[in-house]
């Protein structure tokens, strides 16, 4: 008996984990040495058909491992014989960097060779490394096209072709040049695409360029992670700073991105928060190069906490470790929320998601939640009062926990001269409460009284519109049926 448990218990560790895919050793080694325990269910889904050859079209969102979903199968097929086996396009230089990274540490032990292609670096050394060997190129669409128009690559005919992120190349003005580029590919490939949404031309695009492929995708409920806590405040719109630097001040934060609607509020933004301590960085399509890449760096070394960024400037910016999202404006549509809070919650990681929005705006909160099929929780800006009870109970704890140093018994003796302990005691609580200061009014957001009211109002409203519309209908209903048929009649233009 103990012996079948033991053997149906092995059994199922093992469907459970990477060995059920029967991936060549090396590869397995890379994934023991990068940490890796059980697969995400978009590897568990895509594996096995992308290793049977077939085409295939992932829904998945940002940090759920699709890069090791497409990649682990695809190294694990390749033959090594020489030539550019498989090509990965990538809506932007930094995700065509981060791919080409985690393809080089899967495939490290079996000798894969990868190089990055994109605008603004040296021809020369992007088409020196394919010469010499390169078995995956990771490139953005501008710079591929140039390259296959001019023929600067020979023989290229890669057996695998990847699209990543495909609707964010949609956004960027990149499906011509998509299209384009598989003009110049081999028809006998496997081809591959993922998305975190489906918008129309997606789909139209992928019928054109795949062959019979199986579709994954993840249920309407799941378009957002799971492992992401999503929250709304109701504000006016004069308080959007007030509010923001007070979540920042009360949230358990490590690397926060807030997304700003133009690259105006952004540079504003960027500048309040680092005048009130925070070490916040901007980022948007003005920005050169160099300054951009400075900024990624900046938030990859711990040396900013907080990027605020437009939705173009933050595609395809990929961070670990990214605690929180906040949307300062409410984004204009469905997918473009789905992208940002995609970037928290990654790889297993809990996330929190937090939006701003005013009564106004509602009605657009209202339209993403039933688009997405995601769950958000409303919530109050704590006050000053929440605040400094929240912070007492902080300060508390730190103190209890907080290690005596040897030296401490000097400030002691020296004090104990001239006050006793208890005054003591009590400057050195003052002194530490002295930090904790909070900024803004007490009074932050739309009181729940006045939203109730709010939301009445808009209630009675939607319900007024409805009855007028039917009240319309009904009316045009009887014109139609007879009463004021010569009425109309009366009103039509003249042969």
């Amino acid at each position: 008996m103990s012996q079948e448990t033991t053997s149906t218990e092995s059994s199922t560790t093992i469907e459970n984990s990477f060995e059920q895919f029967g991936f060549k050793r090396p590869i397995m080694q890379a994934l023991s040495h990068a940490g890796f325990k059980l697969p995400s269910p978009i590897q568990s889904m895509a594996i096995p058909i992308i290793m049977e050859g077939r085409d295939v079209v992932g829904q998945a969102h940002t940090g759920t491992g699709k890069t090791a979903a497409f990649g682990l199968p695809i190294l694990n097929n390749m033959h090594l014989k020489g030539g550019v086996e498989t090509l990965v396009i990538t809506p932007t230089r930094e995700l065509a960097n981060q791919v080409s990274d985690e393809l080089f540490k899967y495939g490290k032990n079996l000798g894969i060779r990868t190089v990055t292609v994109y605008g603004g670096s040296s021809y020369g050394r992007q088409l020196g490394l394919i010469e010499r060997g390169a078995q995956v190129v990771i490139a953005t669409p501008g710079r591929l096209l140039d390259i296959l128009k001019r023929n600067m690559i020979k023989d290229f005919t890669p057996a695998t072709i990847i699209l990543d992120e495909a609707d964010e190349m949609l956004d960027m003005g990149f499906l011509d040049d998509i299209n384009e580029i598989f003009s110049y590919l081999p028809s006998n490939r496997q081809t591959l695409l993922f998305s975190a949404t489906m918008p129309q031309p997606i789909k139209k695009l992928a019928e054109r360029i795949l062959v019979n492929p199986e579709f994954i995708s993840i249920t309407k409920g799941e378009t957002t992670n799971k492992d992401i806590a999503q929250q709304y405040y109701v504000i006016d719109e004069n308080e959007r700073d007030d509010a923001i630097i007070r979540l920042l001040d009360t949230q358990e934060t490590h690397k926060v991105v807030v997304f700003c609607r133009t690259k105006r509020e952004v540079d504003r933004l960027s500048n309040v928060l680092s005048a009130v301590g925070y070490s916040a960085k901007g980022l948007h399509g003005d920005m050169e190069q160099r300054q951009r890449e400075s900024v990624i760096r900046g938030l990859k070394s711990d040396g900013v906490d907080i990027l605020v960024a437009t939705d173009v400037a933050a595609r395809g910016i990929h961070i670990n470790d990214v605690s929180h999202v906040i949307n300062f404006h409410i984004p204009f549509d469905p997918e473009s929320y789905v992208h940002r809070i995609g970037r928290t919650g990654r790889a297993g990681q809990k996330g929190m998601a937090i939006t701003l929005v005013t009564p106004l705006e509602f009605k657009e909160l209202q339209r993403i939640k039933s688009k997405v099929g995601t769950t958000m929780e409303h919530a109050f800006i704590p006050s000053k009062h929440d605040v400094k009870k929240a912070g007492l109970d902080r300060l508390i704890h730190d103190i209890e926990k907080q290690k005596i140093y040897d030296e401490a018994h000097l400030i002691l003796d020296a004090l104990k001269n001239d006050m006793d302990m208890e005054q003591i005691i009590y400057k050195l609580a003052s002194m530490l409460l002295d930090n904790q200061r909070i900024k803004g009014p007490n009074h932050i957001g739309i009181a729940p009284e006045r939203l109730e009211k709010i939301m009445q109002n808009l209630d009675k409203r939607g319900n007024d519109r409805h009855r007028s519309g039917h009240r319309h209908r009904s009316h045009r209903s009887r014109n139609r049926s007879g009463g004021s048929h010569r009425s109309h009649r009366s009103r039509r233009p003249r042969d």
